[in-house]
């Protein structure tokens, strides 16, 4: 909303009615009789509370206590759509954070690409740092060659993103079971998702200092282990290891989700169907 701009009344040609209704910006004379005064404190007082310019007359829109209660918003997260959970509701997942945010999926290359896609039809950046870039070649042209917000490099070779709230970024770290340090790390409008296939030994040190892990189908040992790491209850650990594919358990903190994953028919044009192998 732009502010209204007012003029004072030192000036020629200002006062009130300058420019409004009067050539030239000519001062209304008083009416006979008035007391000029009054009319200029009148005309101050107005240019005072922001009504310079006097338009249409409309009644106001008033809403009693006793209707309050009947307003019903739609206020929620926004974010990325990552699939519906137990009771069929969308699960989002906001990426796009003013303060730094790690993701670590233990999981399939599939489900690493559908949420960078839909990363990029939210309107962020993604940068892909690959040990198999013939594995996102398909996406990158099929979204414009790398000009529509995917670009893939080599582990290693990620240059600065320059994130910012209007050009938000996601960094996917795909570079297998031992990913190395990363040399662009999660800032202030910048995420950061690193995809394990299994669990390795550095899962630990990962899923410590992530604010969001994803696990999807791993073997009963491999699910034993992560239990310990990550305190899940005996439920989650016993359900692991039959989880369908698309299906991803997502902790944050204590907080724990299933999630299905359910693709679109251009993702499944694009990807294929869900999958836990690649």
């Amino acid at each position: 909303m732009t502010a209204m701009t007012t003029r004072t009344a030192d000036g020629p040609g200002s006062g009130y009615g300058a420019g409004y209704g009067t050539p030239g910006g000519a001062r209304r004379p008083a009416a006979p009789g008035g007391d000029g005064d009054s009319v200029a404190r009148r005309a101050a007082g107005l240019l005072r509370t922001g009504f310079g310019l006097l338009g249409p007359r409309h009644g106001r829109h008033v809403l009693s206590a006793e209707d309050l209660d009947t307003l019903a918003l739609p206020i929620g997260d926004d974010g990325v759509v990552i699939g519906v959970d137990a009771e069929g509701q969308p699960a989002v997942l906001g990426l796009n954070r003013p303060t730094p945010y790690d993701v670590v999926l233990i999981g399939g290359l599939w489900t690493a690409q559908v949420l960078a896609l839909r990363a990029a039809a939210t309107g962020a950046r993604v940068a892909v740092e690959t040990g198999r870039a013939q594995a996102w070649t398909q996406m990158v042209h099929a979204m414009g060659g790398g000009q529509n917000g995917l670009a893939v490099y080599d582990v290693g070779r990620v240059p600065p993103q320059g994130a910012s709230a209007g050009t938000p970024v996601l960094v996917v770290r795909d570079c297998g079971m031992r990913p190395p340090r990363g040399r662009v790390t999660s800032g202030p409008w910048q995420s950061v998702l690193t995809l394990l296939p299994y669990l390795s030994p550095v899962a630990p040190r990962l899923i410590r200092q992530a604010r969001l892990v994803g696990v999807q189908r791993i073997s009963p040992d491999e699910a034993g282990e992560l239990g310990r790491t990550m305190a899940l209850p005996r439920a989650d650990m016993d359900s692991l290891p039959t989880l369908a594919d698309g299906v991803t358990l997502w902790c944050a903190d204590r907080d724990r989700q299933y999630v299905m994953t359910q693709p679109t028919d251009a993702e499944v044009g694009l990807l294929g169907t869900p999958r836990r192998m690649d």
